[in-house]
């Protein structure tokens, strides 16, 4: 007996041994031109003005000088009319499983403010929704959160990831939790967001997102592994994250075509809402008041970004993580140079290398509202190879052989398509296998199976 090997396009599983790639790099040099500006009404009802690129560039809202991408909001004049200018962006290109690493010197923090860094996918929440990074007024701790349509929850272990794991039901309309709350995680360092993250010297937040599970790592500056920020990262030597979503959760039925976006509102439904404590206390009872009134109260309400950059996985084993025995942490990764803590050149239009970019007109989503948007892109993965024998047997992956990397089943005689479509091992109801590879990729088997066996 002698074998082959063929080459299957079957989307996005991810079977083999390899790792990712960069596949895109939003570097100073490019990165306003890979974003929309999105300038619609904020559905979180903040007290915003979001502009579009001409006039960002023009009042100095971004700039890429010194090689940081600055995005800012005005801090020089009283606000009027929707509210305090400030911008969104919106990644022109979609995703379908990503690495999303992205180091920051600084971002925005401070009474009034609701900063975010997200994903999201068309006809939110069916699409569904990642925060990154998010949070309000002098919050001190990062809040991680997916939102959903029904049927989605995360419950791992507490001992697989370093977090604080606040709620379980992903779900938008949850009954049992707050409007729109979903599932989330809060970090336990202090130096994970707002004016702690800035006096840190910044730091680096990975997003891994692939069929089996959805996680979060941060590191503060200086501290990221090695490999983290270089072109061949490898999350399984990373150790714990600070948030594992994984569970009761179909992630391929409840996120797709996700968009990268940046956002920077004021007040409305999360920070007018908390609104109390020190920041009443300081500025007095009306967020929309102290935002309109105070513009030298946001001169650091701004992400300084040293890099941001989306990898995909070539074939490989992207398996979950342990969700049953205790993971053990990875060796003290080796620091990497420290990200600078400067502060960036001032804004100047004229450094800016980006061409003027017309904003959508469709409504946006955001971390607390529903809303529908195009996907213009999408970045399918890399093939997967299944081996063939020949002439008088022919190897079938069969739901052993993909997910419990066990001797693969022979066949004596080759099926038909619809024999294949309808079989104990591929058709509806196929025990060990997921609906979803199924849906997705048994007829591309059944074609190459049947062609492998042509061919001897």
């Amino acid at each position: 007996m002698h074998f082959t090997t063929l080459l299957v396009c079957a989307g996005l599983v991810h079977l083999g041994i390899a790792g990712y790639t960069l596949e895109d790099d939003y570097s100073a040099a490019n990165f306003f031109s890979m974003f929309n500006f999105q300038t619609e009404s904020d559905p979180t009802g903040g007290y915003v003005n979001y502009v579009d690129q001409p006039t960002a560039q023009s009042d100095g809202l971004i700039n890429t000088n010194n090689g940081l991408v600055y995005i800012g909001v005005d801090n020089t004049n009283v606000a009027s009319g929707r509210g305090r200018n400030s911008v969104r962006l919106e990644s022109k290109k979609t995703y379908n499983y990503a690495l999303v690493v992205l180091d920051l010197a600084h971002m925005p923090a401070g009474c009034g403010t609701w900063p975010s860094f997200w994903t999201f996918g068309p006809s939110w929440p069916a699409g569904g929704e990642i925060d990154v990074i998010e949070g309000v007024n002098d919050q001190t701790t990062n809040s991680m959160t997916l939102h959903t349509s029904d049927g989605c929850s995360a419950n791992s272990p507490a001992s697989a990831f370093t977090g604080q794991q606040n709620t379980y039901n992903c779900y938008v309309a949850s009954a049992n939790q707050s409007a729109n709350e979903g599932c989330g995680f809060s970090a336990t360092a202090s130096n994970s967001y707002g004016t702690g993250f800035n006096s840190n010297g910044g730091g680096v937040y990975a997003m891994e997102w692939t069929s089996n599970y959805i996680q979060i790592f941060f590191w503060p500056g200086g501290s990221a592994p090695s490999d983290a920020l270089g072109d061949t990262p490898n999350p399984s030597s990373w150790g714990r994250p600070a948030a594992l979503f994984q569970g009761d959760c179909d992630i391929d039925q409840h996120f797709m075509d996700q968009q990268i976006t940046f956002d920077m509102t004021f007040c409305g439904s999360w920070a007018g809402d908390a609104w109390g404590g020190n920041c009443a206390a300081q500025y007095g009872n009306s967020c929309n008041a102290f935002v309109q009134n105070t513009p030298s109260a946001f001169a650091q309400t701004y992400w300084s970004v040293n890099s941001l950059r989306v990898y995909q996985d070539s074939p490989s084993s992207n398996t979950a993580p342990s969700a049953v025995s205790k993971p053990q942490p990875a060796a003290i990764p080796a620091a990497v140079p420290e990200a600078s803590s400067a502060a960036p050149a001032p804004p100047s239009s004229s450094t800016t290398s980006t061409p003027t970019q017309s904003s959508s007109a469709s409504t946006f989503p955001s971390s607390a509202q529903a809303a529908t948007h195009p996907a213009p892109v999408t970045v399918t993965a890399a093939p997967i190879v299944i081996t063939v024998a020949a002439p008088s047997t022919t190897l079938v992956p069969t739901p052993s052989s993909v997910y419990s990397s066990q001797p693969a089943q022979t066949l004596d005689v080759l099926p038909s398509d619809a024999e294949v479509l309808q079989s104990d091992e591929f058709g509806p109801g196929s025990p060990g296998i997921p609906d979803r590879w199924r849906r997705k990729h048994r007829r591309h088997i059944a074609q190459h199976v049947r062609s492998a066996h042509a061919h001897f």
